[in-house]
């Protein structure tokens, strides 16, 4: 008999984290705000202990705080009805900037950015902009489609799986990157993807992974936020591999994540917050890449040795045209 991995132990206590997170989050639990003081808000739609999406807006929420000396609040939103709320309230107490974290905000920032044209919002992954609301998005797809080459490197059955939350055009993107790295290696080969519908549903994301194993999927990568905690467990439990998503979640689980598509989104969080304090802000649709630093593929040690050489340097090479 075995004692449990020390993945497994992580996998544990990141579920507990997350349990806390959810259950002590309320729409208007926030720090207090001085209108005299730059005060900086962020809206989330999950638990900022996920490991990757929610706690990387976080990150840097909490850089804001510590490196410009922001008044801070966070609040996760539970269902589109908030959004709009959560916005003017932020808007109304005299948040100066508010960072809306999903794609799904798009429309509640535009709306509400209309009332308070002296604040400003960023949407992450956002569709839109006006003169006071821009969207911000990473070419996350730029690392998904290194990650697609290393799996069709590792991968014995020629099937990979892709896992995503809620069915958005910016994960659509970010499979599309995996599958034509996958396929530039495997020309044969096959990606499977699936929707839970839902980015915090850790058993719902499992049972998906699981269903693609027993269609052969030996490789997978995930874009469910929360959610993507099932599909390393689902993954270890078949002695298959996954990618890490956003944050590096490398040590999430060690002896299953072979790498992490990592943006610095508490560094482009930053720098806007930054511009906005000292006006030199402007709207837009603001983009960042391989090229700006602000992402990257970051390979986890203890599993690097299961890339054939070929593979990787050809993962290498690729990188550099992003450069």
């Amino acid at each position: 008999m075995r004692f449990a991995a020390p993945w497994q132990f992580r996998l544990t206590l990141f579920v507990l984290l997350q349990v806390i997170a959810g259950g002590g989050c309320h729409p208007h639990q926030t720090r207090s705000t001085s209108n005299s003081k730059f005060a900086v808000a962020l809206l989330t739609p999950g638990p900022v202990s996920d490991g990757g999406w929610n706690a990387a807006a976080y990150q840097g929420l909490d850089l804001i705080k510590t490196k410009l000396g922001a008044e801070t609040a966070l609040v996760q939103t539970t269902s589109p009805a908030d959004f709009e709320d959560s916005l003017r309230d932020f808007a109304s107490r005299g948040f100066n900037l508010i960072f809306a974290h999903g794609f799904e905000y798009t429309d509640a920032a535009l709306k509400v950015g209309q009332a308070f044209p002296t604040t400003f919002f960023v949407v992450s992954s956002g569709s839109a902009w006006s003169r006071n609301v821009a969207s911000v998005t990473f070419n996350f797809d730029q690392a998904t489609y290194l990650e697609g080459i290393l799996a069709a490197g590792v991968s014995k059955t020629g099937v990979a799986g892709a896992i995503g939350g809620v069915e958005l055009p910016t994960i659509k993107l970010t499979f599309d990157g995996f599958r034509r790295g996958f396929l530039s290696v495997r020309p044969q080969g096959h990606i499977l993807i699936s929707y839970t519908g839902n980015f915090n549903d850790v058993g719902a994301a499992k049972e998906a992974t699981l269903a693609q194993i027993s269609q052969g999927a030996d490789v997978f990568i995930h874009n469910a936020d929360a959610a993507g905690l099932g599909v390393f467990l689902a993954a270890g439990q078949a002695h298959a591999l996954a990618f890490g998503a956003f944050n590096n979640q490398n040590d999430v689980a060690p002896d299953v994540v072979l790498a992490s598509a990592v943006t610095s989104t508490p560094l482009a969080f930053l720098k806007i917050a930054a511009e906005v304090k000292t006006r030199r802000f402007r709207s837009g649709m603001l983009q960042f890449g391989m090229k700006d630093g602000m992402v990257k593929l970051v390979l986890n040690p203890k599993l690097e040795s299961r890339i054939p050489l070929a593979v990787l340097e050809r993962a290498r090479a690729a990188e550099q045209q992003f450069h």
